[in-house]
């Protein structure tokens, strides 16, 4: 090509080159048309959840290096190598937000979460459940003395008989909630707890001999079917199908067995009914007496005598022999349920420690065993 045609087109090539510059400037700075209107105002960046797990570097913190520290010291962990498994942790920032507590002023309603476990997926899923695993349920009753119907019940409550096991990765939701656990008025003692259920965590893994990462769980770091926390997994869990190894996840087997001796170990009393429906007759001069009976804790102190004086059940059931505490389900702006229990209601308790949790577990059990028996 001769020289002077190669300068008239870069001459002319310079303006359409000065305006894709332009352009491409122009658009890398002006604001999304939606946005116009909002040019002024500033906004907040988003600090997605991703953003968190790269900014976290536990392995880097002062508290984790004191906590490994710990480890290494107290059950001869090799420092350097738990150093580098921390390296791998991921912040959780959803472990973070569900563990939060509920709003304040929200009445609590014991019919509308009744009607969230107590409800024809989960009686479905529990009548296949038991057929399934008859025969182990049954050898878990003559084993430990806890009813079918409450094994069942509870496994369904927890995870709908393992169709909801969670995704988290445990070491992810432990280590977050252990080392930056929402500002609450228990942040002191959640975070205490937490840090002990990932010591137990890296135990059960060293034990069991599997990476720390494979094992999956809810939001707050509980596995498999009864969702046990890994500290619950290395006192109470079984092997109860016999093939040397615990595993909660993929044995349901196992499951059944744990969460029967859980129940056994912590109060769990064999054909000792559970609980009767009671009428309050408690009159406001005797409120103090009532709200220590609803506050005493989770076992049985009162003899049907004593405690008529506060609620009575007309149920001719109720023994005369035995000890019960007194149960109160609030139902919003309707009236409260009461409910005399005995020390079986709160071995349930002792899972979680909620009245509703512990009556929804009798009750999808018995709404189980009785579709069952149709």
């Amino acid at each position: 090509m001769p020289l002077i045609l190669l300068r008239i087109l870069i001459s002319l090539s310079r303006p359409l080159l000065s305006a894709i510059c332009a352009a491409t400037l122009l658009s890398a700075i002006s604001y999304p048309v939606h946005a116009a209107t909002h040019v002024k105002k500033k906004k907040t960046p988003i600090v997605t959840e991703q953003k968190k797990q790269d900014a976290a570097h536990f392995n880097e913190r002062q508290d984790v290096q004191d906590f490994i520290a710990q480890m290494s010291v107290k059950h001869g962990f090799d420092s350097s190598k738990l150093s580098l498994l921390f390296e791998q942790v991921r912040y959780t920032e959803s472990a973070r937000q569900l563990i939060k507590p509920a709003p304040p002023g929200r009445p609590k309603n014991w019919k509308a979460y009744r009607a969230r476990f107590v409800e024809p997926y989960r009686i479905d899923a529990g009548l296949a459940f038991w057929d399934k695993y008859a025969t182990t349920l049954a050898r878990a009753e003559q084993t430990y003395g806890v009813p079918a119907e409450i094994i069942v019940g509870l496994i369904g409550v927890e995870t709908i008989f393992g169709k909801n096991t969670g995704n988290y990765r445990v070491m992810d939701a432990l280590t977050t909630l252990a080392f930056d656990y929402p500002e609450t008025p228990t942040r002191v003692a959640r975070m205490d707890f937490f840090k002990t259920e990932l010591e137990n965590m890296l135990l059960m893994a060293r034990e069991s001999k599997v990476d720390p990462f494979a094992f999956k769980g809810s939001y707050a770091g509980a596995i498999g079917w009864p969702q046990f926390m890994p500290s619950s997994i290395r006192q109470y869990a079984v092997d109860f199908d016999g093939d040397g190894v615990i595993n909660l996840t993929d044995s349901a087997i196992d499951a059944i067995g744990s969460v029967a001796n859980y129940l056994a170990v912590h109060g769990w009393k064999k054909n000792l009914p559970i609980a009767f429906p009671a009428t309050l007759v408690a009159t406001n001069d005797q409120l103090a007496t009532l709200n220590t009976a609803l506050g005493q804790g989770l076992h049985a102190t009162y003899s049907l005598q004593d405690i008529s004086a506060l609620a009575s059940t007309a149920n001719s059931e109720a023994p005369n022999n035995i000890l019960y505490g007194l149960a109160d389900l609030q139902n919003g702006n309707d009236p409260t349920e009461y409910w005399l229990v005995t020390d079986n209601f709160f071995a349930i308790t002792y899972y979680n420690r909620s009245y509703f949790y512990a009556m929804s577990v009798v009750d999808l059990g018995r709404t189980i065993s009785a579709a069952r028996g149709k």
